[in-house]
């Protein structure tokens, strides 16, 4: 019963896998989900797109370069529709463009896990829990210069997946991130049959402590890196006319969170034994959050070619005609031996004068089952105040 919380999070993590030995999870692994429909419709792909109201979650410097003056948007993404109806993400975002060269932005995004009913034997009366996590963040984006704007953001996080227990501490886990983000957008450039521009993006987010899910024990043990995550990513708008608009992406992840070690035989009788096991978790769970980062980018056993597939990317396509219907495709890989995601997604958009509605769909191209595999995800959103020009 008290590792409810533990099994939660290694059913529910994004990074799934097939048994593979050095997958990386983390607490809290909803951070990563794309709360978005227009993201989610290009394969999760958002650190270099045009800006949007949704770019909290993204990159939050490119409000600087939002055209509205103020937005707001609501969010819903069934999870593990194929199981359950009750489990889903919600986020809900508002932003405000102060002036032509900074913005500010908030957003709550909510995890349900549904309504989880519990008893010691079949005949009991179940105690029906309700866990669920939540993060609420607040950004500030600045342009430095007409072309390149930098951003950063606060998240306060809480958890509450422990199951309450006689004698035991049920309280939520807490902690608290931050995000470093930067975007840079060109000059509309005239070529020999279009017209172009390009978007350059990055984002290093969800910076901060570990989160302690098990406050029993000693917080070495029962602590959990946050999805400490580095964004990377570049986008081309091909403008074909007035009229018609074509956006590619091209989006590169990794997360910024130690390697699995394989358990080391240290008495030397040619097996791994469970205490050599046991030592080995302590040793990964006693890494400090900062000194993780650092590892991150050199710790895999099986060197920079293992390093490499820690990296995930994600190809994404948008047009657009008249910015007022969208139409997107999109394609996600992760390495075998790092999780085995592989999806395709389309979407749409449509806009009708202040009110955009946005919708997206995933397909699996992995054997590894997607818990948002054939969902449609839906969000709405609102423009207000003047609009800004574009130079």
């Amino acid at each position: 019963m008290k590792k409810i919380a533990v099994a939660l999070i290694c059913i529910l993590t994004v990074q799934l896998s097939k048994a593979q030995e050095r997958v990386i999870t983390t607490g809290v692994p909803f951070l990563l989900v794309a709360g978005d429909a227009r993201s989610a419709g290009m394969a999760d792909n958002g650190v270099a797109t045009s800006a949007d109201v949704y770019s909290q979650q993204w990159n939050p410097a490119k409000y600087a370069f939002s055209l509205d003056k103020q937005g707001f948007s609501v969010s819903y993404t069934p999870y593990l529709t194929q199981l359950v109806n009750d489990i889903s993400l919600g986020q809900v975002t508002y932003f405000n463009k102060i002036n032509d060269k900074s913005a500010f932005a908030s957003s709550i995004r909510y995890f349900s896990l549904g309504e989880i009913e519990l008893r010691q034997n079949a005949e009991d009366i179940p105690n029906v829990v309700k866990p669920a996590e939540y993060a609420l963040d607040l950004s500030y984006a600045l342009k430095l210069s007409s072309r390149f704007s930098t951003s950063v953001a606060g998240r306060y996080i809480r958890s509450n997946l422990n199951i309450p227990t006689e004698g035991k501490n049920s309280s939520a886990a807490s902690s608290f991130a931050f995000d470093v983000a930067g975007f840079y957008q060109s000059e509309e450039k005239a070529f020999k049959d279009f017209n172009g521009k390009w978007r350059l993006g990055f984002n290093f987010q969800n910076i901060g402590p570990k989160i302690n899910y098990d406050q029993t024990t000693d917080s070495t043990i029962g602590s959990n890196f946050l999805p400490a995550n580095m964004k990377l990513g570049g986008g081309f708008d091909f403008i074909l006319d007035e009229f018609n608009k074509v956006g590619l992406n091209l989006e590169f992840n990794k997360l910024l969170v130690p390697t699995p070690q394989e358990p080391k035989d240290l008495n030397g009788d040619g097996e791994v034994s469970t205490a050599e096991k046991n030592q080995n978790n302590i040793d990964y769970n006693s890494i400090g959050w900062t000194e993780g980062i650092f590892k991150s980018f050199g710790d895999a056993p099986g060197g920079l070619s293992e390093e490499l597939k820690e990296f995930t990317y994600s190809v994404g396509a948008e047009y657009m005609y008249q910015d007022s219907f969208a139409f997107r495709l999109g394609y996600f890989h992760e390495s075998p031996l790092k999780g085995a995601r592989k999806f395709l997604s389309i979407g749409t958009g449509f806009t009708y004068n202040v009110v955009k509605i946005d919708v997206s769909y995933l397909f699996s191209a992995s054997s590894v089952k997607n818990p948002l595999e054939n969902t449609l995800r839906f969000s709405l959103s609102f423009a207000f105040g003047d609009k800004y020009g574009e130079y």
